[in-house]
Formats: C-alpha cells, sequence, structure tokens
C-alpha cells in the first residue's frame, strides 16, 4: 500500500472551515444584486389546467417578470427535462412522456411548477405568488402500483411505464419445479425523502452571451449539457459551477426544473436570478428515493444450495420520468442481483408505474441497497424454512475464492472476494456467541432482542474513466484539478493527501479544485461510490507523466542520461548527479528557465474493471413490547473495502451509511393520502434519525485488495446503506418471530411494532 498511499487517518482539513461557518454554499455566493424567484406549485395532485392567469401578481410591488410554460415555448426553449428510457421484455421502448419545465395543460403531482415568479426581494416573491389565479378540473389521483385508473399520460394508457426483465425466465420456473425446496417472501421498501442539510438551490447569471449557473449538484458537467439543449446555446457560451454542497446522496446529481427557470429569468432580465428552497418546498419537491415491493423466491435442492432465484417488482416512479429513474430498479438493481451467491439461473422482471406522486430517483446505494434488502430478507427467512442456521446457509452458497474470477447472472465480473474470512471476523467483532445471554438477559425483563446479519456486495457504478490536472503555480503551491464533486465526504483531504503521497509536495501545498465546467472539461462526478477509485486512477496518471516530463528536463540539468533518473516518491535523484531536487524545486528551476510548457499537466485514465465492495452487517434491536419502541442496541460493520487511502474517512462514510439505513427502517416514511397530498411534509411529521437513535457502530476493515485498479481499492462511499436495511429488518423479524409475527417491513415504527404484536396476541385468544 506504501506504493499508493500512506493509509493513514488523516483528519478531513475542511471541517475547518466547515464548522466556523466559512463554507462557501450556494446561498452564500449570489450575487448582492441578484433578484429572487419564488415557484408556484401545484396544489393538486392531478387536474386539468382551468385557469393560469399570473397577470395580477406581474403588477405586484417589486415584481420583474412572472412567467408559465407557455411563456417559455413562446422564448423556443426546449421545456423537455430528459429522463432515461428502457427496452420492455417485448422489444418495444418504454414509456418517455414529457416532463415539461413548468405543468403544461396537467398539474400531476402537488409541487409540481406551474409558475416563477422574479421579485426585488424573496418576500416580494412569495407574496406576489399569492396573486396568481389557478384551478384545475380535479382528477383521480393515481397512488397504486397497479395497472389502470385514470391515465397520467397517453403514452402509458393503463399507467405502466414499463414491464422489463432480464435472465433466463424459463430455465429459472424449470428450476423452481425441480427444487427440493423453495422459499418466498414479499417485501416492501419504503419511500423516503432525502433530505440533505442543505437544500437545492442555484443562481444563474447572463452577461447577453454566456450563461452562467451556480448549483449545489454532484457535478457540473450533466448540467451544462442540459443548459445547452434547453436554450440552443453553444457549449463555449454555458459555464456551470459547484461551490461547497451541503450533502447529496444521489438527490442532487440530476437535473431539477429551477435551474432551467432561473436560466430563463436571468436571460430575459439580463439581471442575476437566485433561488433557494425551503424544507417544506424541497420534501414535495427533491426526487424521492427507494418505493417499491418486490417477491423474492428461492430456490434450494437437498443440500441446501440455492439453484435458481426468481425477483418480481414493481416500483413507483412518481409522476414522471426522472433522470434515472427507469434504471434504478432494473438494470441498476441487477447489478448485484444474487449478492454473494453462486446462482447461475435467475429472472428479474421489474414493471415502473406513474403515480401521482414527485419523481423517483436515485438515493444513497441507488437499486443496489434495495437488491441486496430484498435478497438478504428472503435469505434470513430460507435459513428459518430450511431450519439451517443464518450464518451457515450463507457459507453454504458463497461464492468460494477459488472461483474469481466470477461473473455472475447478470454480467457483472466479480474480480475477487472472500466472503466467508469476512462474515468469519464479523460473528467476532460483534461478539454473535454472547447474543443468547443479551437475549435472555432482555427477556427477563420483558424486552424481546433479535439479531440481523447482512452480507451485502456492492457494485461501484458511474463513469470508469477520469482525469486531473495538475498546475504548479508561482507562488509555489500546486493545483489538483478534478472531475468529480465533494458533498461533504472529505475529497479535498483525500485527493491532497493522495497527491502528496504521490509526489513528496506538501499537503498544505496542494489546494484541490472542482466544480466548474470552464476550468474542468470534462468530469464524470461524483454518483456510484466512483469517486475516489476513479479520481486516483487518473491522478496517478497524471504524476507518472509529470515525472516522465520533469525527468527529461532534469536530464539536462544533471547531465545524466534520464534513464538513469529515479523518483522516490519525494525527490528526484541520480547516481550522477549531486542534485536531489523535490518535484515543487523541479517545477520552480523549469520556470526560471522559461518552460512555462511543464507547469502544466493533464492525463485521463480508464479503470479496467468495476470494483466491488462488500461485508457482513450484524444488528442487535431490543423492543419493548409495551410501546412497540425499536432500539438499535448494538451495530457491526466488518468491510471487505480493498486498500484503504484514509481509514477515517471510510469509517465515516460507513457510519452515515449506516445511520440513514437505520432512519429508513426504523422511522422515516413518505405518506400520501388518497388525493396526493404530502402528510409528511414537515420535521413535525417526517422523522429523521437523531443521536439518540443511534448505537456506537464498530467498523472493520477486512481488505481483499481489488484487481480492478492498481490501489487495490474499493469504493466505500454508499455500503454502509446496502448494508443497514436488511441488517435491521432482519434482527427486527427476529426479535418478533417467537411472538409469532411473520412478516415485519420497514419502518418499524412504535405504532406499527406494536400493532404487530398485538395482532398476534389477539390472534391467538
Amino acid at each position: 500500500m506504501d506504493k499508493f498511499g500512506k493509509s493513514q487517518p488523516i483528519k478531513r482539513v475542511e471541517d475547518v472551515r466547515f464548522l466556523t461557518g466559512a463554507g462557501r454554499y450556494v446561498d452564500d455566493i449570489a450575487p448582492d444584486d441578484a433578484l429572487h424567484a419564488f415557484v408556484f406549485r401545484a396544489p393538486v395532485a392531478h387536474g386539468v389546467i382551468s385557469e393560469l392567469d399570473v397577470s395580477e401578481a406581474a403588477e405586484a410591488e417589486g415584481v420583474h417578470l412572472v412567467f408559465t410554460c407557455a411563456d417559455l415555448e413562446a422564448a423556443g426553449v426546449d421545456i423537455a427535462i430528459s429522463g432515461a428510457t428502457l427496452k420492455n421484455r417485448d422489444g418495444s421502448t418504454s414509456a418517455a412522456p414529457l416532463r415539461p419545465m413548468l405543468a403544461k395543460e396537467r398539474v400531476r403531482y402537488v409541487g409540481e411548477p406551474v409558475a416563477m415568479v422574479v421579485a426585488q426581494t424573496y418576500q416580494q416573491a412569495r407574496d406576489a405568488a399569492e396573486l396568481i389565479m389557478f384551478d384545475a378540473d380535479e382528477l383521480p389521483a393515481k397512488m397504486s402500483l397497479e395497472r389502470g385508473g385514470e391515465a397520467l399520460h397517453s403514452e402509458a394508457a393503463d399507467n405502466c411505464a414499463f414491464d422489463w426483465g432480464m435472465g433466463d425466465e424459463d430455465a429459472t420456473e424449470a428450476a423452481f419445479k425441480g427444487a427440493a425446496k423453495t422459499v418466498a417472501l414479499e417485501v416492501g421498501d419504503n419511500r423516503i425523502i432525502v433530505n440533505s442539510i442543505e437544500p437545492r438551490g442555484c443562481y444563474a447569471e447572463w452577461d447577453g452571451t454566456r450563461l452562467h449557473v451556480a448549483n449545489n449538484g454532484q457535478g457540473v458537467w450533466v448540467h451544462k449539457a442540459n443548459l445547452v439543449k434547453a436554450f440552443s446555446l453553444d457549449e463555449a457560451n454555458v459555464r456551470v459551477t459547484n461551490p461547497d454542497t451541503g450533502g447529496a446522496f444521489g438527490m442532487k446529481s440530476m437535473s431539477y426544473p429551477e435551474y432551467f427557470l432561473i436560466s430563463h429569468a436571468a436571460r430575459v432580465l439580463g439581471k442575476p436570478v437566485r433561488w433557494m428552497s425551503d424544507r417544506t418546498e424541497a420534501m414535495l419537491s427533491d426526487n424521492g428515493g427507494r418505493d417499491l415491493v418486490s417477491l423474492a423466491e428461492l430456490a434450494f435442492d437437498e443440500n441446501n444450495k440455492i439453484t435458481a432465484y426468481r425477483v418480481r417488482t414493481k416500483c413507483n416512479l412518481g409522476a414522471y420520468n426522472s433522470q434515472f429513474g427507469q434504471p434504478i430498479q432494473t438494470t441498476l438493481f441487477s447489478r448485484v442481483l444474487a449478492g454473494t451467491y453462486d446462482i447461475q439461473t435467475t429472472w428479474l422482471q421489474v414493471e415502473g408505474y406513474y403515480t401521482n406522486t414527485v419523481q423517483v430517483d436515485a438515493y444513497r446505494g441507488a437499486g443496489r441497497p434495495e437488491a441486496i434488502y430484498v435478497l438478504e430478507r428472503v435469505m434470513d427467512r430460507a435459513a428459518r424454512e430450511l431450519g439451517v442456521d443464518p450464518l451457515e446457509l450463507r457459507r453454504i452458497n458463497f461464492i468460494k475464492p477459488e472461483q474469481f474470477p466470477y461473473l455472475s447472472a447478470t454480467g457483472e465480473t466479480y474480480d475477487v472476494g472472500e466472503f466467508d474470512k469476512v462474515l468469519t471476523r464479523g460473528v467476532q467483532e460483534a461478539d454473535a456467541a454472547g447474543f443468547a445471554a443479551r437475549r435472555d438477559a432482555d427477556a427477563a425483563n420483558g424486552l424481546l432482542r433479535g439479531q440481523g446479519l447482512c452480507y451485502y456486495i456492492e457494485s461501484i457504478l458511474g463513469d470508469p474513466s477520469e482525469g486531473a490536472k495538475v498546475n504548479f503555480l508561482a507562488d509555489g503551491t500546486v493545483e489538483i484539478l478534478v472531475g468529480t464533486q465533494s458533498g461533504g465526504q472529505g475529497h479535498e483531504t483525500v485527493y491532497a493527501k493522495f497527491l502528496s503521497d504521490q509526489t513528496g509536495i506538501p499537503m498544505e501545498a496542494i489546494q484541490v479544485v472542482q466544480g466548474d465546467s470552464d476550468r474542468i472539461a470534462q468530469g464524470g462526478g461524483t454518483g456510484g461510490s466512483r469517486s475516489v477509485t476513479t479520481q486516483n486512477n487518473a491522478t496517478l496518471a497524471t504524476v507518472s507523466k509529470i515525472k516522465e516530463e520533469f525527468t527529461a528536463f532534469l536530464a539536462d540539468e544533471m547531465g545524466v542520461p534520464a534513464s538513469q533518473i529515479s523518483f522516490d516518491d519525494e525527490r528526484f535523484r541520480s547516481d550522477g548527479s549531486n542534485l536531489t531536487p523535490t518535484m515543487l524545486e523541479v517545477a520552480e528551476m523549469a520556470r526560471s528557465k522559461g518552460r512555462d510548457d511543464l507547469m502544466s499537466h493533464h492525463e485521463r485514465a480508464t479503470l479496467d474493471g468495476r470494483s466491488f465492495p462488500n461485508g457482513a452487517h450484524f444488528c442487535e434491536v431490543v423492543i419493548d413490547p409495551e410501546t412497540g419502541i425499536v432500539k438499535i442496541d448494538r451495530y457491526t460493520v466488518v468491510d471487505d473495502f480493498g486498500n484503504l487511502i484514509n481509514p477515517l474517512l471510510a469509517e465515516g462514510q460507513v457510519h452515515g451509511g449506516v445511520v440513514q439505513g437505520i432512519g429508513q427502517a426504523v422511522q422515516e416514511r413518505v405518506v400520501y393520502d388518497e388525493d396526493g397530498q404530502l402528510l409528511t411534509a414537515s420535521f413535525m411529521d417526517y422523522a429523521m434519525p437523531r443521536a439518540l437513535d443511534v448505537p456506537n457502530i464498530s467498523f472493520t476493515s477486512e481488505p481483499v485488495p481489488s484487481t480492478a485498479n492498481l490501489m487495490g481499492m474499493k469504493g466505500c462511499g454508499e455500503a454502509g446503506t446496502v448494508g443497514a436495511l436488511a441488517a435491521v429488518s432482519n434482527a427486527v423479524q427476529d426479535a418478533l418471530w417467537d411472538s409469532g409475527v411473520r412478516q415485519v417491513d420497514m419502518p418499524f415504527t412504535p405504532h406499527k411494532v406494536w400493532e404487530l404484536l398485538n395482532s398476534e396476541a389477539i390472534a391467538a385468544e
């Protein structure tokens, strides 16, 4: 590991800035003279717009502009927000209805943007929006994941957007018919609201030729391409920047209407325009996560070896196709369909439905937590029905070390894995042997204790290529320009430290530059846990180029052949010369000789394959049957992230991911009523995990270095969430099993758990 990083637990250098209020977020950096925008949103979930009169609002005090979809179209704006589509099982293309930037003719969810008001102050814009005359002939709200009901779009008359499949349906059916035993379990995966600490926001500037949009996203290039398309601008005339971003989690990776709307306003008015969401507005309009139900089935032979796996899923897309909505529960779900188990006969069928709710898209893990949750829940049920220890059932079915590289049934090539070793370490760290004593002690006090296990695997997603540019500046410092975007993960620390390790340049002399499409021509952004592996791979390529070009320069300075010059990660050396310059010293020597060509170095690099982090999560819960309160008492994680660049930051990522999983499992849930009104539109009604809800989370690294990159790394950003959902759920099921409860679904709120226990008690009477 010394070759590619010292694996030191360095504290995050950016935290001082954040914790002392010196962070520069989008709402901090908007121009002082920027006008304020307010979005008028649909108050009903489904209806034909019968009245939309903005004339009175346009005359209100301080108002500069009010516009609707008709105004955008009249201005020549391409109003369609893009969304990915699929091929159905029959070969046809999935539904792709228009998703307009502002509602056109109909409204399809509460919170859908209908008009934008731009005024001198935010309060003026908000007050003017109250003067908009809006009415709609209401239609029935479609809220179920079933065909039929009032059609949201003519392109999907039965509200089914796609019917997608992967695998061998006939072979899977044959395996089930010939199985010694089959096990089935239907599980729901509740919708969540992401609730990043910083809500979405943006501002736009137009100088008559160039458009500049700053938003708090997960990369600038997708947004730039979308703005170029929407306004028919040359690429050179669009700049997108991301300042500090306070949490993203997938929700901020895609385009939203507001980014286009403020751009239009800035172009019309010739003045900068800013918009910032408040919390309820975010809850109404941010893309949600999860929201699906799956029937999972396992077929076993007489030795408890899995012979086939079948999943049938129905997923909620919301009212429109979001940017990645259709692929999330299909192609991304399929990446880890069979998890860590040696199963070659599989069938995954997914139907996606439009409903009168906000769109659903990527949330930490994006398809992989959903897939592992389904698999590990049905594995736990299988262990019970087969009468096999859950650990043993997993060991029987694990892909063995000698089977790698392993081609999964859904086309993923797992490069390495020692799952049994990691699981065994997890058993030790979790003190699984002491569980029975802890359970009995709680039982003596009238409490129910359960233990849950999840063994997960993650597939790192996104573009495998990335670029890095290193600039040597006149003041003796260095910039590294990166194609990813930090949302709080500590990139400024990781990237600077990694470059320092490779070059000997002091970490404090390195500045990380991100999120500027003018300065960084191409980048893959942050998502799918790709950032550190792809970015550091690019850094290695750039450092190699620097060493090559500096060595050629030094050959003349030292008077020795370039082949005799070496670099030991701190200094250039040659037996034939007394010169032993550092990188910074070589840069200064080159600058003094007028070699400006040596002041900037850029390379792109592509990973040979994806990495597959994996690990074991052990959770113990304690339930008070009198109140239904579920307490997460112990939580243990043993992860194979390969070689760790910064163990401290990796542990922090695991903690954050686990907490988000605990939140969804125990308390978070989105509730709409039958008319499509959001009932959980504030923190009075939507419960987020707090410090008291989370135990100390034990993290242990059990590395099996990846062969898919030179560093032997595996991405870690989403792994905590991938493993947490099933670990907590299996623990709750374990705690309730002896009380007769056979079906538990997230979230395990006190009311729900109390009802489960008491309904079983009533049934027994």
